[in-house]
């Protein structure tokens, strides 16, 4: 059984639903969770299935189950806060987009951090040439056991702190920075993930905050600017100059907590504007 790694920071009417990446843990959306919560938003870092156990945990699962993590956090956050936004990285922002298409009623706003719907990062040339191949492979039961293994800079611009991530990984304990590598199956989830998501981008009418590092190493510009071209709702972009991938956590999160508490009041001044118009 995974331990359970999950936060809530109790604020205001204003609640903020935080989703980790692929391998990832709700560590990597604390430090936003806290600062956004400073200012005064209620906000809780889901822990997706399968997540901060061992590489057997997240092979047992599959995207259905990390968007049922999200769905469940949703449905039960929505009961306390008038105002729900969700905000997610790397693939907890595609996870996030997923919530706006499938339940529209109950999304605000979404932030939109780091979206991965492809690895076409400069640091990954290998797993992009691959990846097309990952759901077919997966089908015949071929690499079960095969991951790609992290490589620096880890996501991260700020080498300090990529020491720091490093040393975590390296220790096994994978609630603390999440696991080494990222296995091929779950990969291919990934992926299947992303074509449902990228089909469905124009349900989604929820205002959109498209954060993203100018040169991430992960996850290419090509990422974002897909969310703006084909999301329904209005969208602005944050670019952030002085990160790479992990941009909840690298050198501009101050900077990124300042522009999502930002957009998400903007959001809710702009639809009681329109209440009040009607």
């Amino acid at each position: 059984m995974t331990p359970n790694v999950e936060f809530f920071f109790p604020g205001d009417s204003r609640g903020v639903l935080l989703i980790h990446g692929l391998t990832g843990t709700p560590q990597e959306m604390r430090i936003l969770g806290k600062g956004l919560n400073n200012r005064g938003f209620t906000t809780q870092g889901v822990q997706l299935a399968g997540h901060c156990g061992s590489v057997d945990d997240l092979l047992a699962t599959g995207w259905p189950d990390w968007y049922r993590s999200v769905e469940t956090a949703a449905r039960e956050m929505r009961d306390s806060v008038e105002h729900l936004f969700v905000a997610g990285l790397s693939m907890g922002a595609l996870l996030a987009l997923r919530l706006a298409e499938e339940q529209p009623g109950w999304v605000d706003g979404v932030g939109v951090l780091g979206a991965t719907f492809r690895y076409d990062g400069w640091s990954l040339p290998a797993l992009n040439r691959l990846a097309f191949l990952l759901p077919m492979l997966k089908r015949l039961g071929i690499g079960r056991d095969r991951m790609f293994m992290e490589q620096p800079p880890y996501g991260l611009r700020d080498e300090n702190l990529r020491r720091q991530i490093s040393q975590a990984m390296a220790s096994g304990d994978s609630t603390a920075a999440g696991l080494p590598g990222n296995p091929w199956h779950s990969l291919a989830e990934l992926y299947l993930l992303s074509r449902r998501v990228r089909r469905d981008l124009a349900r989604v009418a929820a205002p959109c905050l498209i954060a993203h590092a100018t040169e991430d190493d992960i996850a290419s510009r090509w990422n974002a600017e897909l969310v703006a071209q084909r999301v329904s709702g209005p969208s602005e972009f944050l670019w952030l100059e002085d990160s790479y991938h992990m941009i909840t956590i690298d050198r501009e999160r101050r900077r990124l907590i300042t522009g999502a508490a930002d957009f998400f009041n903007r959001t809710i001044d702009n639809a009681t504007a329109l209440e009040n118009a009607a």
